[in-house]
C-alpha cells in the first residue's frame, strides 16, 4: 500500500523525522485544515492525529483537554477521518488512540475505515495481550501498518512478543511519566531501551512524551528514526493556534544536521 510504503521511506531515512501530533476536533475543520497545512510547511515529516476518549490515561491534561473539547463537538470519528484524509494528503499520517473506541467501533471497520482515508498505520497506545493478534490481523487485511507502544519495563519474551505483532515501527517512550512531562530525561536509559528494541526487531523506532523543548528533541534525535512531538503543539493549537507553526519549525530545526552538537549517529 503506498501510505504504508511512503511511512517505511521516511523512517529509514538517515535524518530522524520530525512527527507532530495533533487532536483532530480541536477546532472546526476549515480552522483544522489550515494548522495541518501550515504546521506541515513547517518541518513536519509525518503526523499523528488522535482519535478523541474520554479516558486518555496515558495522557496528561493538555491533550485531555483537547481531547474533551473534541467530544463535545461531536462526530468525532467522521470528524477524524476527514482530519486523517486531509493531513495524509499532506504527509505520512498515523492514527493515534486507545483500544476502548477501536473496541466499540469494531476493529476490522475501523481499520478499513482509517486506511481508506489514507491512514498508513493506526496505533493504539493500550492495546491489550489477548487482541493483538486480532488487531494485527484487522490492519494486515485492512492495509495500515499496526505500530506499538513499548513499556519501558519490557525486556526478553515480553519484548520478543509485542515486537513480533507490530509493523510500522516499534515506539520507546522518552518518559514512563503521561504526556506533557516537563522534567529531565533519562538519555542513558533511553539509548539502552532503543537497542534492546533494535535487537529484537528490524522496525525502525519512534521516540515521544517528554521531549519539550527542541533541545530535548536534538537529544533523542540520534537514538531514533524519528520523534513526535505532542503536548507542546496542542498546547499552542489550544491557546494561540497562530504560534503552531512557529514552534513546529524550531522543532525540525533542531533535528537538522549540526544544529545543535549532537547530531544523528
Amino acid at each position: 500500500m503506498a501510505t504504508a510504503d511512503s511511512l517505511h521511506n521516511l523512517l529509514t531515512q538517515s535524518q530522524c523525522a520530525l512527527g507532530v501530533f495533533v487532536p483532530a476536533g480541536l477546532h472546526p475543520p476549515h480552522a483544522e485544515r489550515l494548522h495541518l497545512d501550515q504546521i506541515a510547511r513547517a518541518g513536519t515529516s509525518l503526523f499523528e492525529i488522535g482519535l478523541a476518549h474520554d479516558d486518555a490515561n496515558l495522557d496528561g491534561h493538555v491533550i485531555q483537554g483537547a481531547y474533551r473539547r473534541a467530544l463535545r463537538r461531536g462526530n468525532v470519528l467522521d470528524h477524524t477521518l476527514r482530519t486523517v484524509e486531509h493531513a495524509a494528503g499532506l504527509r505520512p499520517t498515523v492514527v493515534m488512540t486507545y483500544w476502548e473506541p477501536v473496541h466499540r467501533y469494531g476493529p476490522e471497520h475501523l481499520a478499513r475505515l482509517f486506511a481508506d482515508a489514507g491512514a498508513a498505520g493506526v496505533m493504539l497506545v493500550d492495546l491489550p495481550d489477548h487482541q493483538a493478534t486480532r488487531w494485527q490481523a484487522a490492519t494486515t487485511d485492512a492495509g495500515p501498518h499496526a505500530p506499538r507502544l513499548v513499556p519501558r519495563h519490557s525486556a526478553g519474551t515480553d519484548l520478543a512478543r509485542v515486537a513480533s505483532l507490530a509493523s510500522g515501527w516499534l515506539y520507546a517512550p522518552a518518559s514512563t511519566a503521561p504526556t506533557g512531562y516537563r522534567g529531565p530525561l533519562d538519555i542513558t536509559a533511553l539509548a539502552d531501551f532503543a537497542e534492546h528494541l533494535r535487537a529484537a526487531s528490524p522496525l525502525p523506532v519512534v521516540s515521544g512524551v517528554g521531549l519539550s523543548t527542541p533541545a530535548l528533541a536534538a537529544r533523542v534525535a540520534p537514538l531514533v528514526d524519528a520523534v513526535v512531538i505532542g503536548t507542546p503543539i496542542v498546547r499552542a493549537l489550544t491557546t494561540d493556534p497562530g504560534q503552531a507553526p512557529a514552534l513546529a519549525a524550531s522543532f525540525a530545526q533542531a533535528l537538522t544536521p549540526n544544529t545543535f552538537t549532537e547530531t544523528r549517529a
